[in-house]
């Protein structure tokens, strides 16, 4: 069992920027009258809500956790959504939520503070016959046990609460979980165990693959945010477990990493997943639990924003809604009508366009197209270059990457999965960490990328100049450790290669590899005489994905060159649509 191989570390209590006003433990029942406001910045209840605090829940190993429940004040039974994370249940009052929200640019009116962190707000659900479930999970708070991240034990934890959750009085049976980041992720563990009640989720932007997504994303040992989450969450009275020390310890795929990846062909709940193409920790996972999740009846939809923003709009609420309505009261309200994926096309110049239908992603107009790197023009061309040509750089010199530029004369719009396939050889080393990047220049040459948040300020500006990629798009992206390069055959499609990350095959001087790598999915227009850049380097060209983390830097050394042209023709392939 993968359980032997976990490292644990002792956990710590929660401190005071992480504390909410209803995170002292007393349990018991009172109601919340309509108007009640948490503080005076928060949104006031519209109605009349029962709250229960510190409800104690005994999972199947014996371990005891508390969740909060608020609920209307009816006698008829009510389904309940759940919000599963380690955060903990009252921090939606914190100093630390206020603090993210002010980053993003969220006023605090938006929520009652009562909603945890990622999560559903009661002020709204409840209103509209809906509890909601707030557990502590598995070691964190005043909950027994030691936690863990984003692992199956996850699932088997979340299946407990909603099978006791379909047993009280109060409840109708029907189950739900919505929430973003690790509220979405906990929602493909718990999905894959298939409780019997659970009746419908809502994955909001999360990972889906810890080693892929979060601590070795392209075989590289990236781990900022890894330790952002492990040292400032997770906080109880037991243990915790450091993941940074199993990185260590166990470098390539095995058992561990194995069961922290959910059973997709267990997922068969209908599900509304929602995604974008900008947050560069979820929107890989978020893609790839969509494709291999065995649902039959799943909805995509993506936005062209921030997560947090698009989760608490105000339209995207009701939208939610009508998809909870249909599997959780059984409401005939023709959401089955809905769009099976609605995309959005990005401009970067304020001409963005949204919830554009589709019954597939790609759509089914779009064409992998092959866009050859030409290694004396520095072009792109989608004709296979005749004479062989090599662009190198050498790793620490001024610039430390090679580019490539197709202008585009027509208008040309780009929807779906990127992928680099290249021929690369290292001089004076035997590994590579590359980091690929598409951009998009207006006709002049310039750059374009836009922020995805409201705030937009002078620090937003600081913080993006280089990283806090959730706050600002660029571009897509891609990176891999080039010793790391064997694919997964069952996995890969030619749209979207799969590594195995399980072993390490290093270079021999002067061997050109082939190596393909998949860049995050894509929705971008070009107008005609704009272009694309394809940029190949050994430094990390979009810095960390979030503010204030370590930025992690290549292990490279000597010069990196990359081969086009004859027979060793590399190529950017892009998802091209009709016009």
């Amino acid at each position: 069992m993968s359980e032997v191989q976990k490292i644990t570390i002792p956990s710590s209590p929660l401190p005071p920027a992480r504390t909410g006003v209803l995170t002292p433990f007393e349990p018991g029942t009172r109601t919340l009258e309509a108007g009640f406001q948490i503080a005076p910045q928060f949104k006031p209840l519209p109605v009349d809500v029962i709250f229960e605090k510190d409800v104690a829940i005994t999972l199947r190993d014996g371990v005891t956790i508390y969740t909060d429940v608020f609920r209307p004040v009816t006698d008829e039974p009510v389904p309940v959504i759940v919000a599963w994370s380690p955060y903990g249940k009252a921090q939606g009052t914190s100093l630390s939520v206020m603090g993210v929200f002010g980053l993003v640019g969220i006023p605090n009116s938006v929520v009652s503070g009562l909603e945890k962190f990622e999560g559903a707000d009661p002020a709204y659900w409840v209103e509209q016959g809906y509890a909601l479930c707030h557990p502590d999970i598995r070691g964190v708070v005043d909950s027994e046990g030691d936690s863990v991240l984003w692992d199956r034990q996850d699932g088997r934890d979340a299946y407990d609460v909603i099978e006791w959750l379909a047993e009280q009085d109060w409840c109708s049976g029907k189950v739900g979980m919505s929430g973003t980041s690790y509220l979405a992720v906990s929602q493909w563990f718990a999905a894959a165990e298939q409780p019997s009640h659970l009746a419908a989720i809502n994955p909001w932007e999360g990972v889906s693959d810890v080693y892929r997504d979060l601590v070795k994303r392209g075989g590289m040992p990236d781990t900022g945010f890894a330790r952002q989450l492990q040292t400032g969450s997770f906080f109880g009275k037991a243990g915790k477990e450091d993941i940074l020390a199993e990185v260590e310890a166990y470098p390539l795929v095995n058992e561990l990493w194995e069961h922290k990846i959910p059973e997709f062909d267990r997922i068969t709940v209908p599900a509304y997943v929602v995604a974008s193409y900008s947050n560069t920790l979820h929107t890989a996972g978020t893609f790839r639990a969509w494709r291999r999740m065995a649902s039959e009846e799943k909805w995509l939809r993506i936005h062209n924003t921030q997560e947090w923003p698009d989760y608490y709009d105000e339209g995207n609420v009701d939208d939610l809604r009508r998809f909870f309505d249909r599997y959780l009261k059984g409401v005939d309200n023709g959401w089955e009508q809905t769009a099976r994926v609605r995309y959005s096309v990005l401009d970067l110049q304020g001409g963005d366009q949204v919830n554009l239908e589709a019954e597939s992603f790609p759509p089914a107009d779009v064409a992998s197209t092959r866009f050859y790197l030409d290694g004396r023009s520095r072009t792109l061309t989608t004709t296979v270059p005749t004479d062989a040509a090599t662009a190198s750089y050498v790793v620490g010199s001024n610039p430390e990457a090679v580019s490539f530029l197709a202008r585009f004369d027509e208008e040309t719009t780009l929807v779906g999965y990127p992928k680099a396939h290249l021929f690369v050889e290292a001089r004076d080393a035997d590994d590579l960490d590359l980091f690929v990047l598409v951009q998009k220049l207006d006709a002049h040459g310039t750059p374009l990328e836009a922020f995805t948040v409201p705030n937009q300020g002078a620090m937003a500006h600081d913080l993006t100049d280089h990283g806090a990629t959730i706050l600002k798009y660029k571009g897509s992206d891609g990176r891999l450790r080039v010793s790391a390069r064997h694919l997964d055959e069952t996995l890969s499609t030619d749209d979207v290669p799969a590594h195995a990350f399980d072993r390490v095959e290093k270079l021999s001087p002067g061997e050109v590899v082939e190596i393909e790598i998949d860049l995050l999915p894509v929705g971008l227009a070009f107008h005609a005489g704009q272009q694309l850049r394809f940029v190949v380097s050994s430094a990390n060209l979009l810095g960390t994905m979030m503010p204030g983390i370590r930025e992690y830097v290549g292990e490279n050394r000597g010069e990196h060159v990359i081969h086009t042209g004859g027979e060793r023709a590399s190529y950017l392939q892009l998802p091209v649509q009709a016009r």
